[in-house]
């Protein structure tokens, strides 16, 4: 369950340059007023698909996947990202209920605000409306723009698109955890579980990457980015 941190630390908070540059100090106090940092332990859903929507959310700390559910209950991973990289969708412009579901793929921290009071700032403040309509539009067209990529791609590509991002734009380390299971990324990557598994231990045959349980090292960097441009 979540736990809420009551302490409102919004004027120094590293997100205000992401996104409330434009607010003053007064509105910055108001948004204090109508914010909650959320609490979550890893596996946790933030949001579920379908859920009403009552709150603009973002990252603060931790790791987050984005997904959906099929109308046959399978789980389709949309994205997986890091703080200032996961904002409410567009969703929370243009409907009154989620489209996709979040959850904590590792111990985060979520700020929380009021729906009402971002639309009331909406109106109010034309250069917040556009910096946060900006900064969502591009999360948005950046997660557009990794599914068009995967989809060009072979399943090897594939496998080595995912294993870069991860290592490149998430852990930002050779040597990492996935945190999320194989199916999952056979899902994210739009092919079977097996072909999944049966790559990563080509990659290890060909000393790529070498695995131990959920660990992965990047031992050829170089190898792995061909593969992705070539697939």
């Amino acid at each position: 369950m979540d736990t809420r941190i009551k302490t409102c630390i919004c004027a120094d908070c590293e997100f205000r340059d992401v996104a409330f540059s434009s607010l003053n100090d007064h509105y910055i106090r108001e948004l204090c007023n109508n914010k909650e940092e959320l609490r979550y332990s890893k596996g946790e859903i933030i949001n579920h698909q379908g859920d009403p929507i009552t709150h603009f959310k973002y990252l603060k700390h931790g790791l987050v996947k984005l997904f959906r559910t099929t109308d046959d209950g399978e789980q389709q991973i949309i994205t997986i990202t890091r703080p200032f990289e996961f904002v409410s969708t567009m969703s929370v412009f243009s409907g009154d209920s989620y489209k996709y579901s979040v959850a904590a793929l590792e111990d985060s921290v979520i700020c929380s605000v009021k729906i009402g009071f971002i639309r009331d700032l909406f109106m109010k403040n034309s250069e917040f409306a556009f910096n946060l309509f900006a900064r969502v539009s591009k999360i948005s067209e950046k997660i557009i723009g990794q599914t068009l990529d995967i989809r060009q791609k072979n399943l090897a590509g594939r496998v080595a698109f995912v294993l870069l991002y991860l290592m490149k734009d998430i852990f930002k380390s050779r040597v990492f955890d996935i945190p999320v299971s194989r199916k999952e990324i056979a899902d994210y990557i739009g092919m079977s579980t097996a072909n999944v598994i049966r790559t990563l231990s080509d990659f290890k045959r060909d000393g790529i990457i070498r695995t131990t349980g959920k660990t992965i090292d990047i031992l050829d960097i170089d190898k792995l980015e061909i593969i992705s441009k070539r697939g």
